[in-house]
């Protein structure tokens, strides 16, 4: 555990495996799964205040569309509070399609009702009201010329592509994306923290 936790950027579990001299490797990738599971806490504070939200794809490299529609690759809702220009707590949420239901769904699950919900212009957004949310859309142009209408939940969608390719080489089943995630959220959210002690509460 406090192997895991000091490793700024985590660890891959050939990593793990080396510096513990496992003798196997899936020894290693089962507790470090375990761990994963772990650093999601039951019934955790949803996100409040003013939230932007949008989607990533997440998965390797493959030639055709990029970006919405793009074949062969996860799609996560990335949440992320507003605080000040910076960014405060996020929630990372995998989803089937980019469906009204699906969408909506998953900031249900990641802010909490009377929240600002800012968004892009995509029409699956549009039942957040009827949810008890304050939906607000950012279009492209509303600031300076060049400026990125939601640019905290693009600064988290990108470290989080970095950090699967840099740590995990890319390397993740779609069918464990959702461990890795909970590991980033969990991370990111404690970035700032100056005991390592608090990584493993």
């Amino acid at each position: 555990m406090w192997y895991m936790t000091s490793q700024k950027h985590g660890v891959s579990a050939l990593g793990l495996q080396r510096v513990l001299g496992l003798g196997s490797y899936h020894t290693a990738w089962a507790w470090l799964h375990k761990l994963r599971r772990a650093m999601v806490r039951p019934g955790r504070d949803r996100l409040s205040g003013a939230v932007e939200v949008d989607e990533v794809y997440v998965g390797g490299e493959r030639p055709g569309k990029r970006g919405r529609g793009a074949a062969g690759k996860s799609i996560v809702v990335v949440a992320a509070e507003e605080d000040g220009a910076g960014i405060g707590r996020i929630r990372l949420q995998r989803v089937a399609n980019t469906s009204g239901q699906s969408l909506c769904g998953a900031v249900e699950q990641c802010v909490a009702p009377g929240g600002l919900v800012h968004t892009d212009g995509l029409s699956s957004y549009n039942g957040l009201a009827a949810l008890g949310y304050r939906h607000e859309v950012i279009h492209k142009g509303q600031g300076e010329v060049g400026e990125n209408p939601l640019p905290r939940v693009h600064r988290v969608a990108s470290l989080l592509k970095r950090w699967i390719l840099g740590t995990h080489q890319g390397a993740i089943q779609p069918s464990h994306l959702d461990y890795y995630l909970d590991e980033f959220t969990f991370r990111f959210n404690r970035r700032s923290s100056k005991s390592r002690g608090k990584q493993l509460d």
